[in-house]
């Protein structure tokens, strides 16, 4: 089920130390096409099962993986420096949703059909056939199968790229597929690079559509190849978020979620507030109650049941943050904490709150994807909404406020695929979830996710008047 990369590997590190705790496999080309002929060989009986007979493997997958909860959560905190709680009390808990959610959806997708004066009308939804998925190493198995689920109970066979960065929760979901006899070649995991393996999905003649969520720049270069192609494609990449902060909001009561929402994973979130707007009215009051909430938060080891925040992932993205913060201070901001690289093991940089930069500078129109967020003020709500959309991307935006009228006014005019109003984060898998503008194309979640993954062929047929 995994790519053998020949005698390759890739270290893999713990980064709450900073040095390697294990290897994986550096596979390439030669493994994605033992991988796409693994899963063409399977794809007509998967295609041919029932529906609800796909829908109680991926129920069985869920069950197993429910069972083992700690462990995954441990091999997750451990991979990618994420809190131990966060891990096991939120992102595994989403990972065992998804297979479920999937599984239900399996039972419930299914043809239309019009009848009226064009005749007799129904719409064939068919699997693809073999198709690529590519997950990012932010939320590995949380996104690992949000991706893999849904193509699976549409009728796919898949071949899925998690990242070389965190792969330790793939290798032990595709370890748990197998123990529970999970049908043979239906899921392929192909370890490696995205420069080795992920091009070559997307590349291959044999994969029929690509699901890929990350940065905006590998999501481009993964276009450039599919569109000739004309493979169908779902792009899930980066985000620049702004948080509407209203005078008249119950912010005080929301602080430990407007926190979390620019900090959560220290910031490795592509859903991440990091451009707070603040009402000039109550700019310095929130101002002084945020920076103290931030200075709070605890940093620590991930197994510590204390820590609000872990180190960064690697140390190529801690020296990112790093020239992003420096950046920042070269461009006239003012550090109102953090800052800085805590003086430890281990990739950690301490909460970072920013203030007295503008809407066109790279600070607040380039993601960071750390612990990094901006003040800014408004006075009204036309400048609050022109700050909000100044830049390229356009994947979520946060709006807090008492004013039913100005809530949908302005969820309405914000450019952004997910508005959520006096909340962040609130997830509905039947909801269409992506970006607009620089966050990418396409929709994934509940139907958007069936859809994606199958090919409508529509049936006409002439009645007698």
């Amino acid at each position: 089920m995994h790519g053998t990369g020949g005698d390759r590997w890739l270290p893999v590190h713990d980064p709450a130390l900073g040095r390697v705790y294990a290897e994986v496999a550096d596979g390439d080309a030669a493994d994605v096409d033992a991988a796409v002929t693994a899963a063409a060989g399977a794809f007509p009986d998967w295609a041919a099962q029932p529906n609800d007979r796909r829908a109680r493997w991926l129920e069985r997958l869920a069950d197993a993986l429910e069972a083992r909860t700690d462990d995954f959560a441990h091999a997750e905190a451990r991979d990618g420096g994420k809190p131990f709680a966060l891990a096991r009390d939120v992102e595994i808990p989403r990972a065992v949703a998804n297979l479920r959610f999937f599984a239900h959806a399996a039972t419930q997708f299914s043809s239309e059909s019009h009848h009226g004066q064009a005749g007799l009308n129904y719409t064939l939804r068919t699997p693809l056939g073999v198709v690529g998925t590519i997950s990012p190493w932010n939320l590995p198995l949380y996104l690992f199968t949000w991706k893999i689920a849904p193509a699976l109970a549409a009728g796919n066979t898949v071949v899925a790229k998690p990242s070389e960065v965190t792969p330790a929760t793939a290798t032990l979901l595709g370890e748990l597929a197998a123990e529970i006899g999970f049908p043979a070649g239906a899921l392929n995991i192909v370890h490696g690079r995205g420069a080795e393996v992920g091009e070559a999905i997307v590349a291959h003649p044999g994969i029929r559509a690509i699901s890929f969520t990350g940065s905006t720049a590998v999501g481009r270069r993964i276009a450039g190849i599919a569109g000739p192609l004309l493979k169908k494609l779902s792009l899930e990449l980066g985000g620049k978020n702004p948080t509407l902060v209203f005078a008249d909001s119950d912010w005080q009561a929301h602080l430990d979620t407007l926190v979390r929402s620019a900090f959560q994973n220290s910031g490795q979130i592509c859903l991440c507030g990091s451009r707070i707007l603040v009402e000039r009215r109550i700019y310095n009051a929130f101002r002084e109650a945020f920076v103290e909430a931030a200075l709070a938060l605890r940093i620590g080891d991930p197994m510590d049941s204390d820590a609000r925040l872990g180190p960064l992932v690697s140390q190529a993205h801690f020296d990112k943050v790093l020239a992003a913060i420096a950046r920042a201070r070269d461009e006239g901001a003012t550090v109102l904490c953090g800052g800085e690289a805590l003086q430890r093991p281990g990739w950690f940089v301490a909460p970072t709150v920013l203030e007295g930069l503008g809407p066109d500078c790279a600070t607040n129109r380039e993601e960071i994807f750390g612990p990094v967020a901006t003040l800014q003020p408004f006075d009204d709500d036309a400048q609050a909404l022109a700050l909000a959309n100044a830049g390229d991307y356009g994947l979520a935006a946060s709006l807090w406020t008492r004013d039913l009228d100005r809530a949908h006014r302005l969820a309405a005019a914000l450019r952004a695929g997910i508005v959520w109003i006096n909340t962040w984060l609130m997830r509905d898998l039947r909801t269409p979830f992506g970006g607009m503008g620089q966050s990418g194309m396409g929709r994934e979640g509940g139907l958007e996710a069936m859809r994606f993954f199958t090919e409508p062929k529509n049936v006409g047929i002439q009645l007698s008047s």
